[in-house]
């Protein structure tokens, strides 16, 4: 199966796993008053004149013992060594993660969204673009931005072209893995069973698992997973089942019509009606049922991002209520050709944009041109040595942290908005350096991650780019991502014997919906691409 080359200019359309169809909202969380300097006069105070404002989204995770995300040892420290020499104040933003694309719809509509506001969504920031809401920085990056621009390089920029010109700052991804899957080795010890390599391998280890319960838990739960899009996936399960296809099918189909696709589901659907996968799933909206088992010690096999096993949020509890526990990262859904062929990233990560309602574009682009410097990147993903890391090998080690030194998401990821994972200037160096962050010390989470993240890369295939948006989809993503959603949903709770008739049901309505407009529309700018050999 050719699965196509990537292509340098491209814009992101948004997966299903990346929207949620939840409505909610959020605020500013902290004060309004300037980061206290190491002597204590506030940041803004240095320079002469009005202080400028710049707010800056940051997510919300919901992370237990979490500072105030306004005020925190990286806010202290962006506000002195930015604010105090531009004599600005920068102020955090909080959007809660699990609601980004409705809570940023809300603040774009009311023209007070953040002067610089992200999202992974790249068909939102298309439709933003489209409908004349957000700055055009071309001119901003050539006269504050050149430190920027070297750092991002041309491939990575031109992922946040609208019509050519820059509508959005890509984040450069460092790491290009996506899903994972982990099972319970400890589990499989006991059974005297060996780590299923195929799919007929993973059923009967299921089956043993419900059946021999090895764990002795109270509601043994052989797969554990949560509502669609809700950090809990499949991984590569689905494009295991997908039969040959030429380039040209690869790229523009539906997933929904793939050759094989519909025998994916009906596997699911076959598990589930067996109770090989958690009874409740598909009500499970905010994951936290899922997370509990998992971390309970309830679930003997799961699928989630490759990196999900170790944060802090799952590996902590697990360690206090199930010691023994030990998850292992698995490649198992092979396809026809022997080939284990799972979607990884692209060199992008998520987008940074100006509203056109922002007041302070120019202070904007200083900010984010500013946090291209590597004194100041390593700063805010590593912290200070001997407080945050030490150095071995010269690889950052990370120290846990509690309070204001505590970092909300792995690497301050939602403070460093032009970099997705470790920045030390080179692959391998940023696998380990990641694995160290993320293991804090523990050598057999450290192994575990760069284990996870050689097998997640393994056959793995971009999406295709078109280097022009697809208006079908800007105009139907939305409402096509939460269809996404509640089909997968449907069809593995379904009964067995309506399966098919409601498959063909739902993918009929998927595609009158707007789903035919987006593949005719893919089918479309590919023969163009090709026609022009581009």
């Amino acid at each position: 199966m050719n699965t196509g080359t990537k292509k340098k200019a491209a814009i992101l359309f948004s997966t299903a796993l990346l929207a949620s169809i939840m409505a909610g909202c959020g605020g500013n969380n902290g004060n309004n008053e300037p980061a206290a300097s190491n002597d204590g006069s506030p940041a803004a105070e240095a320079s002469s004149g009005p202080v400028e404002t710049l707010t800056v989204e940051v997510f919300d995770r919901g992370i237990q013992g979490q500072p105030d995300l306004n005020n925190n040892t990286w806010t202290k420290y962006v506000n002195e060594k930015f604010g105090k020499p531009n004599n600005a104040v920068v102020k955090f933003v909080t959007v809660p993660r699990s609601q980004e694309v409705d809570k940023l719809n809300v603040l774009m509509a009311a023209n007070e969204a953040p002067d610089i506001s992200f999202t992974y969504d790249g068909t939102t920031v298309t439709r933003f673009a489209k409908n004349n809401g957000l700055y055009t920085l071309d001119e901003l990056l050539e006269k504050h931005g050149q430190q920027l621009k070297s750092y991002l390089g041309d491939t990575v920029l031109d992922y946040g072209k609208y019509e050519g010109k820059q509508v959005s700052i890509p984040a450069k991804r460092t790491l290009l893995a996506w899903s994972g899957l982990f099972i319970r080795k400890d589990w499989l010890d006991k059974l005297g069973l060996p780590v299923p390599t195929n799919k007929d391998e993973l059923y009967d280890t299921l089956v043993a698992f419900r059946d021999k319960n090895p764990g002795n838990v109270t509601g043994v739960i052989p797969w554990g997973t949560a509502a669609a899009g809700m950090n809990y996936s499949f991984g590569n399960l689905v494009p295991s089942f997908w039969g040959p296809m030429s380039e040209e099918e690869f790229v523009t189909t539906t997933n929904w019509l793939k050759p094989g696709n519909k025998d994916a589901y009906k596997w699911l659907n076959k598990l589930y009606s067996e109770k090989l996968i958690s009874p409740d799933f598909a009500l499970d909206k905010t994951a936290k049922q899922a997370d509990a088992d998992v971390t309970n010690g309830k679930v003997g096999f799961y699928g989630a991002n490759w990196d999900y096993p170790l944060t802090a949020k799952m590996r902590e509890p697990l360690k206090q209520n199930a010691p023994d526990a030990n998850y292992v990262p698995i490649d198992v859904f092979k396809n026809a050709e022997g080939k284990y062929i799972k979607e990884t990233y692209n060199e992008n990560g998520l987008f940074s944009f100006i509203p056109k309602s922002s007041k302070h574009a120019e202070l904007a682009m200083k900010y984010l041109n500013w946090m291209a410097d590597p004194e100041v990147l390593f700063f805010l993903q590593f912290g200070e040595e001997g407080v945050n890391h030490t150095m071995v090998d010269g690889i950052p080690q990370g120290i846990a942290q509690t309070g204001e030194n505590m970092q909300m998401s792995n690497l301050n990821l939602d403070y460093t908005l032009i970099v997705n994972g470790a920045e030390l200037g080179d692959t391998e160096k940023n696998v380990k350096t990641y694995a160290a962050a993320l293991a804090t010390g523990d050598k057999d989470y450290e192994k575990m991650a760069i284990d996870s993240y050689r097998i997640n890369t393994t056959d793995g295939y971009t999406g295709f780019y078109y280097g022009v948006p697809n208006e079908a989809s800007i105009k139907y993503g939305k409402t096509l991502g939460d269809m996404n959603k509640q089909m997968m949903d449907r069809l593995i709770v379904a009964k067995p014997a309506e399966f098919d008739a409601l498959y063909d049901k739902l993918v009929k309505e998927y595609m009158d919906a707007g789903g035919k407009a987006v593949q005719e529309e893919n089918v479309k700018h590919y023969r163009e691409i090709k026609e022009s050999g581009k």
